[in-house]
């Protein structure tokens, strides 16, 4: 009942500010939550790093690592906070989120505003960890060699996180997507590891991609994820398509994420499980708000999946939801989490 009303009230809000709300909410330790939702079932690895269960939360709601304690309580098996860039920025200006109530979904061009790493390093190192917790890497809009900014980002906080992203997918820094290029890509990627393995211990990397790419820039993606050691590929961040969208809003600039970008998430998904053969494991987002929907991603070839937007209309406690109504499939299936892993690639090709 108190979600509901809350949900409500902060509807009736402007996005942002109701994020901010959400952020303090959290922070005030009074919400009712019990910890990471797991069972025999359901905990599984991913990338070599044990979860609880195949339900994380992703990167863009706790940009600052503000709210790891709580958010380890809320049910997900695993969280990623961020993107974090080398120096503070404020990003783009206001507005710069919409909800798209009446497509499920949301457009935003926040542009990576964050308090910086060190400050962000901080905050992970004293944070209690009742799961594994990564971090999105970014880069600062008006750096000169955005590249090296990933390097810098994980050798400072690298110590603090059980994984790290590469996220050269965002659709609201300027010319960000050119770095999913080959020649780019293996250039920044190549500097991180370097990064990685200066590491007293090393993390394992993860390369978040577009789901606006073609099958040729998928391929490349494939290749190079493969040659440069990457431990898992997420697939994928928002989209800059429009198509059959309802809202007023829709035709705002930014990244849309929601309902509308579960197919074509999914899809992507599916044709990159098929491209690494299985040898890279891959994490699913987009569009994910529901047990069902979870479950399909599985079955495309995720071994675990994230969700961010899903959150404004179901909740907070909506990753705990997805995880025991996964369990409940699982246990009327008689099989785990692991064994839906790609059986159902096929059908999305």
């Amino acid at each position: 009942m108190w979600e509901r009303f809350g949900l409500s009230v902060m509807r009736r809000m402007d996005p942002e500010r109701a994020h901010a709300l959400a952020i303090a909410a959290l922070r005030t330790g009074f919400l009712p939550l019990s910890g990471p939702v797991t069972s025999p079932r359901l905990a599984t690895t991913l990338a070599g790093i044990p979860l609880p269960n195949p339900v994380g939360l992703a990167a863009g709601f706790d940009k600052n690592a503000e709210t790891i304690a709580p958010l380890s309580r809320t049910g997900f098996g695993f969280l990623e906070v961020g993107g974090a860039t080398p120096r503070p920025q404020a990003g783009n200006a206001r507005p710069r989120l919409f909800r798209l109530t009446e497509d499920a979904a949301a457009i935003n061009r926040f542009g990576f505003n964050n308090d910086g790493m060190e400050v962000i390093a901080k905050r992970l190192a004293a944070a209690p960890k009742l799961v594994p917790v990564g971090l999105n890497l970014g880069a600062n809009k008006d750096s000169p060699d955005r590249a090296r900014d990933f390097a810098q980002v994980l050798a400072c906080c690298g110590p603090h996180v059980d994984f790290a992203t590469v996220n050269v997918s965002s659709p609201n820094t300027e010319r960000l997507r050119d770095l999913q290029g080959r020649a780019a890509l293996e250039g920044l990627l190549k500097g991180v590891m370097e990064a990685n393995a200066a590491l007293a211990l090393p993390v394992p990397i993860f390369l978040k991609i577009a789901p606006d790419l073609e099958d040729d820039g998928l391929a490349e993606i494939a290749e190079v994820a493969r040659a440069t050691g990457i431990a898992c590929i997420i697939a994928t961040n928002t989209t800059l398509s429009r198509e059959g969208l309802g809202s007023r809003h829709r035709d705002e600039t930014g990244g849309l994420s929601g309902q509308p970008l579960f197919e074509r998430s999914t899809r992507v998904l599916a044709r990159l499980c098929r491209l690494t053969k299985g040898e890279i494991p891959l994490l699913g987002v987009g569009g994910v708000a529901t047990a069902e929907q979870a479950w399909e991603k599985l079955r495309a070839g995720a071994s675990a999946v994230q969700l961010y937007t899903g959150l404004v209309y179901g909740g907070i406690t909506l990753g705990k939801r997805i995880a025991e109504g996964l369990d409940r499939k699982l246990e009327a299936e008689g099989i785990t989490v692991d064994e839906v892993t790609g059986t159902g690639v096929d059908a999305w090709l």
